[in-house]
């Protein structure tokens, strides 16, 4: 889809999240490569964490960043599959006023037709909370570049047409 060069870009400011039980800033690859697409875009990295995989510590941080002016679109990496300690999507879904059901499904027929069946795996989210958009993703690398290429780097910038979630920013507490 094509860029409206006539509306002026409008940067966002995103935080950035790794859920993880393992991962520091030094070895967060897939967290350091949103941040490197969202500044490369011309977006503001507002904050940056990293948290373990516990719904306490999780539920805290977005709360915080939900709250804080300064953060207009929270970005998580981790927790989003099976086993019992991924609970990033169940966190996320405690906190949305509204889910954006079509950023999973999309996501998965992205990851489709490059993983095949094993995006079944994903269970990557998006929704708005507090007037802040929030778009959980896996934790691998490939996904990472994935739902920002595909997905996140479109609808995050205001000249993409024919709509995107920028615009909607200020209509979304309404």
């Amino acid at each position: 889809m094509p860029l409206d060069n006539s509306i002026e870009f409008l940067p966002l400011k995103i935080a950035v999240l790794t859920v993880s039980d393992t991962r520091s800033l030094a070895d967060d690859t897939s967290g350091q490569i949103l941040v490197d697409r969202l500044t490369k875009a011309g977006h503001i990295l507002a904050d940056r964490a990293i948290v373990r995989d516990e719904k306490p510590d999780l539920t805290t941080q977005l709360t915080k960043w939900i709250q804080d002016q300064e953060v207009q679109v929270i970005i998580s990496t981790g927790g989003t599959g099976l086993t019992g300690r991924d609970i990033t999507p169940e966190v996320f879904h405690s906190l949305y006023d509204k889910e954006i059901e079509g950023f999973g499904e999309m996501f998965r027929l992205i990851s489709y037709k490059i993983i095949g069946t094993s995006t079944l795996q994903s269970r990557a989210t998006g929704g708005v909370a507090g007037g802040t958009y929030m778009f959980a993703l896996p934790g691998s690398n490939g996904a990472c570049k994935d739902g920002w290429d595909n997905i996140l780097s479109e609808q995050l910038d205001i000249r993409f047409r024919p709509c995107n979630f920028a615009e909607m920013m200020p209509r979304l507490i309404e």
